[in-house]
């Protein structure tokens, strides 16, 4: 009767130890789903920022040619009135355009790192997830 009763204890300690398997596998898909619906959210997110400031710029930049050229122009204008040859003029007036030009280029590209735009909450979460599994398998 003891073999008996140690075979009927072994059989159900094998399908409680595969009900827990497999709760685990259930919890982790459940939790892999959720980390890949934050990830869309958040993703989203920064598209949705990114464009909002792409627009701006663009439309910035469109109304700010205009009174860029009309102040290059009076800067040229300036300087021939002060006695300067109107080539040496326009081209001072050229260099102060590509100096303001490349600053601003600088700037933006700046704020197009991609690391500004990374994910940064599901990049936590993921690696929170990563210690607690690697904590269940221990």
């Amino acid at each position: 009767m003891s073999i008996q009763h140690d075979i009927e204890t072994g059989k159900s300690d094998l399908h409680n130890v595969s009900a827990l398997v497999s709760d685990a596998m259930v919890q982790v898909a459940k939790l892999f789903q959720n980390e890949v619906d934050l990830a869309k959210g958040e993703l989203g997110e920064k598209v949705q920022k990114l464009g909002g400031a792409l627009g701006l710029l663009a439309g910035g930049a469109v109304l700010v040619i205009p009174a860029v050229v009309m102040a290059l122009f009076a800067l040229s204008s300036a300087l021939i009135s002060a006695g300067w040859s109107p080539a040496l003029s326009y081209l001072t007036s050229a260099i102060v355009a590509a100096a303001i030009s490349g600053a601003l280029f600088a700037v933006g590209m700046k704020r197009l790192d991609a690391g500004s735009l990374a994910p940064q909450e599901t990049l936590r979460q993921l690696e929170k997830d990563k210690e607690t599994m690697k904590g269940m398998v221990r």
